[in-house]
């Protein structure tokens, strides 16, 4: 189980509303709570966890492999 976190945010001075929402939205994103949520929201088999799971780092690898061929391309 993830850590509980609680996300505090006090307006700064002269701060307009819609910046605040901003703020939180991007800590919200940050700490990934709406995807937690999502998924305790229906129940998952632990083979289909796994699945995922293996999928998404396939994903994340996949992305590296690419910045880093863009990062190698604009050295040359």
């Amino acid at each position: 189980m993830k850590k509980k976190c609680n996300i505090c945010l006090r307006a700064r001075r002269n701060e307009p509303a819609d910046r605040l929402i901003r703020r939180f939205i991007k800590k919200v994103k940050k700490e990934k709570i709406v995807e937690e949520v999502r998924d305790r929201k229906h129940y998952k088999k632990p083979s289909v966890k796994i699945k995922e799971k293996r999928i998404k780092a396939q994903r994340e690898r996949k992305r590296q492999e690419a910045r880093r061929l863009r990062r190698r391309q604009r050295r040359k």
